[in-house]
Parts: C-alpha cells; sequence; structure tokens
C-alpha cells in the first residue's frame, strides 16, 4: 500500500485520516494542500478514480469568489482547480490508482 493524504493540518477530517492510518500502523505521506497542490499526474489520477465535481469545495470562500459555479467548461474548472488548493474537498487519500475523498474508512479497510 502507498498511501498519500492531501489535506489540510487544521481540517478536522484531515486529522482523522492520519489517526486512521497510524493506529493501523500504515505508513503514509502527508501533503499539504496549503504549502503545496496536487500535480497534474496526482490531479488526473485522483479525477479519474473519483470524477471532477467531487472534488470542489462548494463551501469554500474561494468557490464563490473565483465564480465556479457559472463556469461551465470542465478544463476551465479543471486549470481553476490545480491553482486553486484551498478548492478541493479534504482529505484526498491516495492509494496508487484509487482514491477517496473525506473521510471513509469502510473504503480504506478494503485496501489493507
Amino acid at each position: 500500500m502507498n498511501i498519500q493524504i492531501f489535506g489540510i493540518k487544521k481540517c478536522f477530517d484531515t486529522q482523522k485520516a492520519e489517526r486512521y492510518f497510524n493506529e493501523r500502523k500504515i505508513k503514509y505521506q502527508l501533503i499539504d494542500l496549503n504549502q503545496k497542490g496536487l500535480s497534474k499526474g496526482e490531479f488526473n489520477s485522483v479525477k479519474a478514480s473519483i470524477g471532477l465535481n467531487d472534488l470542489i469545495n462548494r463551501l469554500a470562500k474561494e468557490y464563490t469568489q473565483l465564480n465556479l459555479d457559472r463556469i461551465g467548461s470542465s478544463s476551465m474548472r479543471e486549470e481553476i482547480l490545480l491553482n486553486n488548493p484551498p478548492l478541493y474537498k479534504t482529505p484526498i487519500v491516495r492509494n496508487g490508482k484509487l482514491a477517496t475523498v473525506g473521510y471513509r474508512p469502510e473504503i480504506w479497510k478494503q485496501w489493507e
């Protein structure tokens, strides 16, 4: 298992995801989205597993500031997401080509 957690350190669900993997002694890599976003390859892998719409945090202040609700083009939405990590729902947990958004222990258990 090669687990990556993309999240924000102060996010409660990101902390719960870290605790989940720590309690099971599963090694993971935490990527703080405040410091570094997803690469284009990571983004495409997560998007293929989850879908673009499920990655977007519609409650983020950046969502309304960037008028993302009015942008219909998925390629434009992807570009905005890549350049604005606060728009992601967190945590994004990757295991190779598999990925989840949010706290999803029922799915992570299947990965073990």
